[in-house]
């Protein structure tokens, strides 16, 4: 079976986005995971006349191999942490090693957060459709984090919406998701850039002016 190959993430945003609006959701939010989802992320907002917001998550890689993910961190009042103990004990780590690396990702989420989202109000996401996109998929370990802080935010339904992840990833994350979009299961995966011609990398500039494109929905001022 031919794989389709995306142009750039904007074309795979534009075409995730026409299979999301056709699930007709109710009062959506989409949340892009930085950096590469973001672009991705927008198209789907755009088409869906949605707020876009981000969610700060970090992969924390193994060591020497930092693109092998061990688990995920997401920025919060109490930041979640979601561990791949079968890679952990594979690999050997010692728990320091692993809390050691996920205190360097916080603080870089942290540096990214004040660069991307600095005085920009935060989404209420209590009773709404989350939507979760990135540009690719792999293990899977980043979304999951993502998808166990959004819990604790009390959403009405979770949706995660890719252009492209493996089997695995996707069965595993049914798991965790109401559903789960994906426009290309391919059997032999290899890695997210295989399936775009043009996967240059997302920049800080390229992300912050996404988020000041589409503001933020006003939020009304909590009583003191």
């Amino acid at each position: 079976m031919t794989m389709r190959i995306f142009q750039d993430r904007k074309q795979a945003g534009q075409l995730l986005a026409e299979e999301v609006a056709r699930h007709g959701y109710t009062n959506p939010i989409v949340l892009g995971l930085p950096r590469g989802g973001v672009p991705v992320a927008a198209e789907v907002a755009r088409a869906l006349n949605a707020p876009l917001d981000v969610i700060l998550v970090r992969k924390i890689g193994a060591p020497m191999q930092p693109e092998l993910a061990v688990g995920a961190v997401v920025d919060g009042s109490e930041p979640e942490i979601v561990r791949n103990e079968d890679l952990i004990r594979e690999l050997g780590l010692t728990e320091e090693e692993f809390l050691e690396e996920a205190r360097r990702q916080l603080q870089i989420i942290e540096a990214r957060r004040k660069l991307w989202v600095a005085g920009r109000p935060r989404i209420p996401v209590k009773g709404r459709t989350a939507i979760v996109v990135d540009d690719g998929i792999a293990t899977g370990a980043t979304v999951r984090a993502a998808l166990h802080a959004l819990k604790r935010l009390a959403p009405a339904r979770t949706v995660v919406a890719t252009p492209v992840a493996p089997v695995q990833a996707v069965d595993a994350l049914r798991d965790e998701a109401d559903e789960v979009i994906c426009l290309e299961v391919p059997e032999f995966f290899g890695a997210i850039g295989f399936f775009y011609l043009n996967f240059s990398q997302v920049g800080d500039a390229e992300v912050s002016t996404i988020l000041e494109s589409m503001p933020a929905e006003d939020v009304p001022k909590r009583p003191l």
